[in-house]
């Protein structure tokens, strides 16, 4: 005789055992843990509104930026960290000089006074007003085709965002290239400056600044990026009228200064020697308050390390939080960080950063073997509950970067929902008010939940 209710008993335990196992580890009840302590009693919201609305912008080897370090010093030290330290890197130091301004003055060699919303691209340097013929085209590819009509004008790349793209930092990748090498490549056929489309689908008008670079073996051209709306005036212009166009930067170099990477440490209990990294970049634009970009990045290291001493949790390994220094215009601090640790013989373990805003945790991006990103993976349903439903191989951050390539460590970048982040990235409208204070949390409870996994579990 077929026993139906102990079949029903056990078939309702098998499948029940994963989560039994889950439970027995505890690891459930500890993400709750964090995740009610981040959301409860969270003091990234009031952190963030201290470091943009106090300070405000905070580019490389400005008053602002050093400020900022000993903000998030005294920060790190009245949120729980066992030691706070401050690490020493020469940073660039470039100024805008001024108000940037571009007008259109000649339209189909009729006068005009049409002023166009525009800024100077970062690191690009200017002297005053250059006025020349626009030459408008849509791609490099266009450039190298009327490359004979380049020499005295000022070229304008129209190269938008391509909307197909569902992930906009494809897109970002994409037209990135103009904003970078954009003058260099003018230049070589004797532009006298250029105008970039910003690096945004923003329906508004604000321009997007940004950092380029010069290729030494062509002159060192101004160049601008100018707002949506008036991008895509001039572009349509351009189609059947002659313009002329006066622009006025004043961008220069200062010799390089002294910055700091802001250090804090939890100790490990276990492995005091090995060292998981969690962090995100304290310098900003000058144009703005920095908020998304990446004041959440600094809130949200602060916030989980705070958290796991609110708690009580004791790791394993070492945990550092770092707040890094000049990644816009440069990456000195985390190329810093990476060199000293090396130069140490530090074991690294694992690093984690936040540099894509702060809206709605999505998953994360990760750098790591077929193997390690398969262990990853296999977290997810303890993360999922708060947001987390992917983890990608796409790659780590910009200021974690060089401690994989120089260590070979694993690394990991938040991936909020990324639809709005370009609306706002290097220009003025990224703000506090922009920021939400509840997908900035939930941003901290998920990264606190992987680094405590990490820690626990190893890679």
């Amino acid at each position: 005789m077929v026993n139906f209710s102990l079949m029903k008993k056990t078939l309702t335990a098998l499948l029940f055992l994963p989560l039994l196992g889950m439970a027995q580890t505890g690891d459930e009840a500890r993400i709750k843990q964090l995740s009610d302590e981040i959301m409860r009693n969270g003091r990234a919201y009031e952190l963030l509104r201290q470091l943009t609305k106090d300070i405000g912008g905070r580019l490389s080897g400005s008053p602002q930026f050093a400020k900022a370090v000993q903000w998030g010093k005294l920060s790190m030290e009245q949120n729980g960290a066992d030691k706070v330290y401050l690490q020493e890197c020469m940073v660039p130091h470039w100024v805008r000089g001024g108000q940037d301004k571009a007008y259109l003055v000649e339209i189909n060699k009729k006068k005009t006074n049409q002023q166009l919303d525009v800024l100077a691209l970062g690191n690009s340097l200017g002297s005053g007003t250059v006025t020349g013929e626009l030459l408008a085209v849509a791609d490099f590819e266009e450039l190298e085709k009327r490359k004979d009509e380049v020499k005295g004008k000022i070229v304008y790349y129209n190269s938008g965002f391509n909307p197909t793209n569902i992930k906009p930092f494809v897109s970002y990748g994409e037209s990135g290239i103009y904003r970078r090498w954009g003058a260099s490549r003018a230049a070589k056929y004797g532009a006298i400056g250029v105008m970039i489309r910003s690096l945004t689908e923003s329906t508004a008008n604000d321009p997007h600044t940004g950092g380029m670079a010069y290729i030494d073996s062509f002159p060192k051209i101004p160049a601008i990026a100018v707002g949506p709306r008036d991008a895509d005036k001039v572009w349509a212009m351009s189609k059947s009228s002659a313009m002329k166009l006066a622009m006025t930067t004043n961008g220069h170099f200062l010799p390089d200064t002294i910055g700091h990477n802001v250090i804090a440490e939890l100790t490990g209990t276990e492995f005091p020697d090995q060292i998981i990294t969690v962090g995100g970049h304290l310098d900003s634009w000058d144009v703005n308050e920095g908020a998304h970009d990446d004041g959440t990045g600094v809130v949200q290291t602060i916030e989980i390390m705070r958290a796991l001493k609110a708690i009580g949790y004791q790791p394993k390994h070492t945990i550092r939080f770092v707040l890094f220094a000049n990644e816009e215009n440069g990456l000195r601090g985390g190329t810093k960080y990476a060199a000293e640790a090396k130069a140490k013989g530090e074991k690294h373990v694992f690093a984690l950063e936040s540099d894509a805003g702060g809206f709605t945790p999505r998953g994360f991006s990760i750098q790591a073997s077929k193997a390690q990103l398969e262990k990853l993976r296999s977290w997810i349903p303890l993360l999922s509950p708060y947001g987390s439903f992917e983890i990608t191989g796409d790659g780590g951050g910009a200021d974690i970067g060089p401690l994989n390539r120089t260590l070979g460590i694993p690394v990991g970048e938040l991936l909020p929902d990324p639809q709005r982040y370009f609306d706002l990235h290097h220009a003025r409208s990224d703000v506090f008010e922009n920021v939400n204070k509840r997908e900035l949390l939930l941003g901290a409870v998920n990264m606190a939940g992987l680094i405590y996994l990490v820690d626990k579990y190893g890679l």
